[in-house]
């Protein structure tokens, strides 16, 4: 890591930390330990899943509606860094506190991870908003592709150690429950995403902002006001967006609801957290192996290879029977997973105006997190009344293919013009730290 400068590789590392939460909480042993503790509360599979996504709508839906006025206010000078500390901390002691609920309250679980689910992808509108701040656009690709990689690398660590403290509890080689020791897993998460949340808290500063004025909170609200009325000015955001709402709500879906999906298929829990260690070892290099190709072929082009990787995997999990397949579509995700969030992340911040990042960044998020209530929603409804999710997952095949011919008519970032807003205050360039 040599060739980025302090600040990108600060920048960085918070997936590194951050990223622990997304396979441990999100997708790994937390839905497992969920769906124990509904079982043993007498919920069945298909229910218990149900919950689980309307849980996700939820949340996801309280932070869509508060994203765009919160980044709206965070382009103030020196605002991003309080607003991202705030759901940093709210998602690392959300996430620690699971570790005290009893594994019988189902309920209580859902509730505090809602909390979690806040923290967590609050805190990473404010992260991707940071993007604009510590590169140039010309790096910008490699640097976000190179987060997801870290990410993917550092969160193998803490989920490693978990695993291992899971299969030693389940054969009887330490004196501890299996439900013991997934609550010592939420704290090593809690505790590898406090730690390194550190550097990009010391050395990744707001460049790009709006200056300070009496009255922020309503000059913020008629600042977005405004550019909700001339949102259709800017074509490239508009259409990008459109397109995103849809393909990202069948990644987002997969990932959050993958393991509750392999275990109504019968798919052992030991099976489950093998299968995901490997995806995240895989995933690593795949995400850089995008950032390079766009590089070459253009971050857009390799938006539709993702996409069309994504459309064979819901047409592949709708005939999934065994823990083989199990692994196959695994293997599948692990080549796009990091590669089409990544680049949709550095191809939307090529298109904004820098000093309003926060505030564009914020409708990045409430399209991502709307499309998040969609997926979940649809898997749960159908489970419930199909008493199978493989309906639900084959649905999301729909989304990628409207996803992909409205990201076909999205313009390239350089010809795009961003025109300039009457609340909009340019700020001198800075040079990185």
């Amino acid at each position: 890591m040599n060739r980025f400068n302090k600040t990108e590789k600060s920048w960085m590392f918070y997936d590194w930390g951050n990223s622990a939460y997304s396979i441990i909480i999100t997708t790994a042993i937390f839905p497992i330990f969920y769906k124990n503790s509904a079982t043993n509360a007498g919920i069945s599979g298909p229910d218990s899943t149900a919950y689980l996504g309307y849980t996700i709508s939820i949340a996801t839906f309280i932070l869509a509606m508060m994203g765009p006025i919160l980044g709206t206010i965070a382009d103030y000078q020196e605002n991003k860094k309080k607003f991202f500390k705030f759901f940093m901390l709210l998602g690392v002691t959300s996430t620690a506190l699971l570790a005290f609920i009893p594994n019988d309250q189902w309920l209580f679980l859902l509730i505090l991870y809602t909390f979690a689910v806040l923290g967590s992808s609050g805190s990473n509108v404010f992260y991707d908003a940071f993007l604009v701040d510590v590169t140039t656009d010309e790096r910008i690709d490699r640097i976000s592709a190179r987060g997801f990689s870290l990410g993917y690398i550092g969160s193998t660590i803490p989920f490693f150690i978990s695993i291992a403290i899971i299969t030693l509890a389940q054969n009887e080689l330490i004196p501890l429950s299996v439900s013991l020791a997934s609550q010592i897993a939420f704290l090593i998460t809690a505790a590898w995403w406090g730690i390194f949340s550190l550097p990009i808290l010391k050395n990744v500063h707001q460049l790009h902002y709006i200056k300070r004025d009496p009255n922020p909170v309503l000059n913020s609200f008629k600042r977005l006001g405004q550019t909700v009325k001339e949102i259709r000015k800017y074509r490239a955001l508009f259409l990008f967006l459109l397109a995103y709402f849809f393909y990202i709500d069948g990644v987002g879906t997969i990932i959050s609801m993958s393991t509750a999906y392999g275990t109504d298929l019968g798919i052992s829990s030991t099976n489950l957290l093998i299968v995901l260690f490997v995806t995240q070892v895989v995933a690593a290099p795949f995400a850089i192996l995008y950032g390079r190709l766009a590089d070459k072929f253009s971050g857009k082009r390799m938006l539709y290879v993702g996409i069309i990787v994504y459309i064979f995997v819901c047409i592949y999990a709708f005939f999934m029977e065994t823990t083989l397949d199990f692994w196959i579509l695994a293997m599948l995700v692990a080549t796009s997973q990091g590669g089409i969030q990544a680049l949709s992340r550095s191809y939307f911040a090529k298109l904004v105006p820098k000093e309003k990042a926060n505030e564009f960044f914020g409708f990045y998020n409430i399209f991502g997190k709307f499309a998040s209530i969609m997926g979940p929603l649809l898997v749960g409804v159908t489970a419930q009344l199909t008493g199978s999710s493989s309906h639900g997952v084959f649905s999301l095949v729909i989304l990628f293919i409207i996803g992909l011919l409205i990201l076909i008519r999205v313009p390239e970032p350089k010809k795009t013009v961003i025109e300039a807003s009457p609340f909009q205050t340019n700020k001198p360039p800075h040079g990185l730290s």
